[in-house]
């Protein structure tokens, strides 16, 4: 199963994923996009059957209702990749509730909740995985990117603490930390309708066909979390190395420009 799967990160995990995939089971909001790409997956991969199932996850009742229309149909997924996220750019105080709240829902409630439903199917099998895309802002709290910053904070130290809780059952747990890549994230989070993406350098941005392999790498030589593209994965070490005193002033001069 791959959430968000419409576009961006999703659309080319079930790329790469659908050649190794007896079914796949693709979500998201937009089913016209799901559809297109499944039409898609039926050329590439013709041996895979795919399922597309729409479903809001910013809504609480659409993520259950999600888990009880896979069980109904018996497509209990053994591999999950928690892909769907949304962001918000900008001040806090100046943010609506509204957008703050789904992102909530989506990076953090959504994620929690499809991970705990479909875990007992993959403790009973035997086999299983779960993949979390968090983000390398998860690394530090971010100014104009507060709440974004702390739930993929959150999606990074639940994946690892879940990782160690199920190294018993042999189920790797994976945190996806990938920096500025070229999707629709940007355009959503951004509150500026000037503006089409999030400021950030272009030496950092990294394609998604680059983060996908490498993710699929990670997951299979067992590691805990992986920063696509070698310039991230620096950028990473060199921030955990600094502590919170020196990092506080690195961060608030770098407001703006991510």
């Amino acid at each position: 199963m791959v959430t968000g799967a419409s576009s961006g990160l999703g659309a080319e995990f079930a790329r790469q994923l659908a050649p190794a995939c007896d079914a796949m089971i693709l979500v998201a909001r937009r089913g016209e996009l799901l559809e297109n790409l499944a039409t898609e997956l039926g050329v590439s991969s013709p041996e895979t059957e795919v399922h597309c199932l729409t479903a809001d996850l910013t809504q609480a009742e659409e993520c259950a209702g999600l888990m009880t229309r896979c069980q109904s149909m018996s497509l209990m997924p053994d591999l999950l990749v928690n892909n769907a996220g949304m962001g918000d750019y900008g001040s806090f105080e100046g943010a609506e509730w509204s957008k703050l709240d789904a992102m909530l829902q989506v990076n953090v409630t959504a994620l929690t909740h499809l991970s705990h439903g479909f875990l007992p199917a993959m403790i009973a099998s035997g086999r299983g995985a779960i993949i979390n895309v968090s983000s390398l802002a998860s690394t530090l709290p971010i100014p104009d990117f507060a709440v974004y910053a702390a739930t993929k904070a959150y999606v990074s130290s639940f994946s690892e603490a879940l990782r160690l809780e199920l190294r018993e059952h042999q189920i790797p747990v994976l945190a996806v930390c990938p920096g500025p890549v070229h999707t629709n994230f940007g355009k959503v989070a951004m509150r500026d309708v000037q503006r089409a993406s999030l400021p950030s350098r272009d030496g950092f941005y990294v394609e998604a066909e680059q983060v996908v392999r490498d993710s699929i790498h990670a997951l299979h030589t067992d590691r805990a979390r992986v920063y696509p593209g070698w310039k991230v994965a620096l950028l990473a070490a060199g921030i955990s190395l600094l502590p919170m005193v020196l990092l506080r002033p690195l961060v608030v001069s770098r407001r703006g420009k991510l």
